[in-house]
C-alpha cells in the first residue's frame, strides 16, 4: 500500500506505490513513460481492452456496429462494452460476430472513429511527442496509419506493463478518506477471467471518443424509426462512396466535420447541406464552398416528407442520409459507483481540478480530458504531473483550493460542455503551466536530467505561432490535392517562421 499524508489543511502530499493506468492509447503510454521516470513504484500496470496500443488510432474498416448508438442519444452513462469478435479464414476474408463465441483465436475489437482518409488536423511537428521525431518521409499532416505506428514506436520501452484484452469493468475507493486507495475490478476478454486487485493510485486515460452524442431535435426518433438507418454519426463513418448520388446533411462543422463534409461532398448529390451552430474554424478564411450549402442548426424533423426544417425556415426534403458530426459524451462507466459522481449530463467531468485530479479524491486522475488543444504534449505536461505527485515530489493543494479553482472554471467557461474546453491560446498556456509546475519540483539523485526526472514539453514561441496558424496551414495543406501526398514542410505551403520573426522585429501589423 502507499505511504499517504496531509500535513497541513494548505496541503496535501500523496505517495503511491502502485499505479493502474487504463487505456494504451497514447496518453496510457505518456503516463507510463512518466511513471517509470519517477523510479518509484513497485508495480505500474496499464489495461488495455485491445490487443495492441493505440486506443482510437487502431482503425476498424468495416466493424461499426456497436449498441451504444441509439437517435437521439441522451444517454451518457454508456457501458463497459462487450467487443466484436474478429477471426481470420483460410481464404483471406474476415468474419465478424458482436457477442460471440471468443475462443483464443479471436481479437477483440472495439469500434475506432477513425475513417480511411483521416489525415491529421494539426502539423506533425506540434502534434508529436517531445522526444520522438516523426518519419522524414511523412506527410506534414499525417496519415492515420503513420499515427498509429509513431505511437506505438513511442511506446515500445513500456510494453512490459500492458495487459491487453483486458477491460477494466469496475473502480470503487477501499476507504472514505481523500488519499484513498483504489479496487480494480477487471476481465480478460479473451478467458473471461475476472480479477480484482487494489492500487494506490489510478489514471484514467481511456478517451472521450466512445459514447456518440446525437441532440433530441423534434421529431427526430419518429424519423428515424419511418427510415432507419439514414441518421448516423462520424463515428461510424468510414468512406465517402458510400454515399454517391444520395442528397446528404452533416450536422456539425468541428475538424471531423468540416472533412468529412468536404469528402462526401465529392461523391454526393450536390449541394451537400452543412447544418452548424458556428462558424468553421478550418474553412472560415477560405471562399464559400459551391458544392457546399452552409445552413443553420435543424429545427425539426418531417417524416411524412423524409425532410428537414432548419432554423430559418429552409426546408429541404426526400433526404437519404444525415451525418451527426455533434461529438461525444465523457463517459466512464467503470467509475459508476464513485461519489460523488464524475458524470452528471456527460458534458464535462465533475469535480476535476486544473482538468486533471479528482479533487475529493485525487489519487484518481485523468488524462486529455481538455479539448481544442494539442493533445500529445497536453498528456506530457498532465503526466509530468500527477507522476511527481504520486512519487511524493509534489503536493497538491487542500480539497477547498481545489474546489474553489474548479468555481471559478465554471464561472469563465460554464458548467457544461465549455468546461473542459482550451482554445488558443490557453492550450498552450495550460500545457506550459503544467510543466512548469512539473519541474518546481525537488530533485532527486537517482533521477535523470540531474535529478529533475523527465522533462515536459514546454512551448516557446515557434509553437505558439503553429499553434495559431494552423488552421490556415491546413487549408493550404488541403489545396495542394494529391500533391499533400509528398508535402513535408511548412515552408512547402508558404508558413516560414523565420519571415514571421522579420515581420515581428519591424512591428508588421500582419503577422503570419
Amino acid at each position: 500500500m502507499g505511504d499517504f499524508e496531509a500535513p497541513s489543511s494548505e496541503k496535501l502530499s500523496l505517495r503511491a506505490r502502485s499505479i493502474a493506468v487504463i487505456g494504451a492509447g497514447p496518453s496510457g503510454l505518456v503516463a507510463a513513460k512518466y511513471l517509470r521516470a519517477e523510479k518509484a513504484f513497485s508495480n505500474i500496470v496499464l489495461f488495455e481492452q485491445r490487443p495492441r496500443d493505440g486506443g482510437i488510432w487502431n482503425y476498424t474498416s468495416e466493424e461499426r456496429d456497436e449498441d451504444l448508438f441509439t437517435v437521439p442519444q441522451k444517454n451518457p452513462s454508456g457501458k463497459n462494452q462487450d467487443p466484436i469478435w474478429k477471426q481470420g479464414l483460410a481464404n483471406g476474408h474476415t468474419t465478424t460476430g458482436i457477442n460471440g463465441a471468443n475462443p483464443a483465436s479471436k481479437d477483440p475489437t472495439f469500434v475506432s472513429p477513425m475513417y480511411e482518409r483521416l489525415e491529421t488536423n494539426i502539423p506533425r511537428g506540434l502534434m508529436g511527442f517531445k522526444n520522438l521525431d516523426w518519419p522524414q518521409d511523412s506527410q506534414l499532416f499525417p496519415k492515420h496509419q503513420t499515427v498509429l505506428k509513431y505511437i506505438e514506436d513511442y511506446g515500445r520501452d513500456v510494453q512490459y506493463t500492458v495487459r491487453y484484452t483486458t477491460q477494466v469493468t469496475n473502480v470503487t475507493p477501499t476507504s472514505d478518506d481523500s488519499a484513498s486507495s483504489w479496487s480494480v475490478t477487471s476481465r480478460h476478454l479473451q478467458t473471461s477471467t475476472t480479477t480484482t486487485e487494489i492500487y494506490d493510485a489510478v489514471v484514467v486515460a481511456n478517451g472521450h471518443f466512445i459514447t456518440p452524442y446525437i441532440p433530441d431535435i423534434f421529431n427526430i426518433a419518429e424519423w428515424n424509426k419511418a427510415y432507419p438507418g439514414l441518421i448516423s454519426h462520424s463515428k461510424y463513418y468510414r468512406r465517402p462512396e458510400e454515399f454517391i448520388g444520395k442528397k446528404v446533411i452533416v450536422v456539425g462543422n468541428s475538424a471531423s466535420g468540416a472533412d468529412i463534409s468536404n469528402q462526401i461532398a465529392e461523391h454526393c448529390t450536390l449541394p451537400l447541406l452543412w447544418s452548424s451552430k458556428s462558424t468553421n474554424l478550418f474553412v472560415s478564411a477560405t471562399p464559400t464552398d459551391p458544392r457546399r450549402r452552409e445552413l443553420p442548426p435543424i429545427e425539426r424533423f418531417n417524416p411524412e416528407m423524409r425532410g428537414v426544417e432548419f432554423e430559418d425556415g429552409t426546408i429541404e426534403n426526400d433526404i437519404d442520409a444525415i451525418v451527426f458530426a455533434t461529438g461525444y459524451f465523457y463517459s466512464l462507466p467503470f467509475l459508476e459507483d464513485v461519489r460523488p459522481k464524475l458524470i452528471t449530463d456527460g458534458s464535462h467531468v465533475n469535480h476535476t481540478y486544473k482538468h486533471l485530479f479528482y479533487a475529493p479524491k485525487p489519487t484518481l486522475s485523468f488524462l486529455a480530458l481538455p479539448q481544442r488543444v494539442i493533445p500529445f504534449p497536453t498528456a506530457e505536461a498532465q503526466a509530468a504531473v500527477l507522476a511527481r505527485v504520486y512519487s511524493g515530489r509534489l503536493s497538491l493543494p487542500s480539497l477547498a483550493e481545489m474546489e474553489k479553482w474548479e468555481d471559478e472554471q465554471k464561472a469563465e467557461a460554464g458548467d457544461g460542455r465549455r468546461f473542459h474546453l482550451l482554445p488558443f491560446p490557453k492550450d498552450g498556456q495550460n500545457i506550459n503551466e503544467l510543466s512548469k509546475w512539473a519541474l518546481s519540483a525537488p530533485r532527486k539523485d537517482d533521477l535523470s536530467n540531474e535529478g529533475q526526472g523527465m522533462i515536459p514539453p514546454v512551448w516557446g514561441e515557434w509553437e505558439f505561432w503553429c499553434r495559431e496558424n494552423f488552421p490556415a496551414i491546413r487549408q493550404a495543406f488541403g489545396k495542394l490535392g494529391e500533391k499533400r501526398f509528398e508535402t513535408r514542410t511548412l515552408e512547402e505551403v508558404g508558413f516560414r517562421y523565420d519571415e514571421y520573426k522579420k515581420k515581428k522585429a519591424k512591428g508588421d501589423e500582419k503577422l503570419v
